[in-house]
């Protein structure tokens, strides 16, 4: 499958919300619930204006994962861009539609991720897992992702208990 990375723009908004709800029992077994009000559609719209103006203002940017028939699959985020020690900082996050999974995409999308933001001032992102989702890790180790600590604190989602797995990339 052929994909492509877009740039979140408010005509996408109807598409992602269809998205986001037919995946939301998938999304919810690896993080935790947006909260219902989130996918009431008039919320949706406001909490993605704000970040359209986020990626505005250089504080985040918003891609959308799309296959050949520009039908969005996934998205992945550079949130919290900040500066430090001289260089552009952020956190990075992405979601794929289930059925999407084990296929690859994640990888790609973090690849083009990368790609398009090697010519920014963004000199690390830090990115974050569960102990339990090992595809996570695996994509972001494939895309040069350093783990750099697994975090000692447990907190129980789903009826596991978890540790969150700290990773970095630095631009080189």
């Amino acid at each position: 499958m052929d994909i492509v990375i877009e740039k979140l723009e408010e005509k996408d908004f109807e598409n992602l919300y269809t998205f986001e709800v037919e995946n939301r029992p998938f999304f919810e077994k690896f993080v935790p619930s947006r909260g219902d009000d989130y996918y009431k559609p008039e919320v949706f719209k406001v909490k993605n204006k704000h970040l359209l103006d986020e990626q505005d203002q250089g504080l985040s940017l918003f891609y959308l994962i799309k296959d050949e028939h520009h039908s969005i699959i996934g998205r992945i985020n550079v949130v919290d861009i900040h500066y430090s020690n001289k260089n552009r900082t952020g956190s990075l996050g992405y979601r794929l539609a289930q059925a999407c999974t084990g296929k690859g995409i994640a990888a790609r999308a973090l690849h083009l991720l990368l790609q398009t933001i090697v010519d920014s001032d963004i000199k690390e992102i830090h990115a974050k897992t569960t102990n339990n989702n090992t595809a996570s890790q695996k994509v972001l180790e494939k895309n040069g992702f350093e783990h750099i600590e697994t975090s000692d604190h447990e907190f129980e989602m789903n009826g596991q208990l978890l540790k969150f797995m700290n990773y970095k990339w630095i631009k080189k």
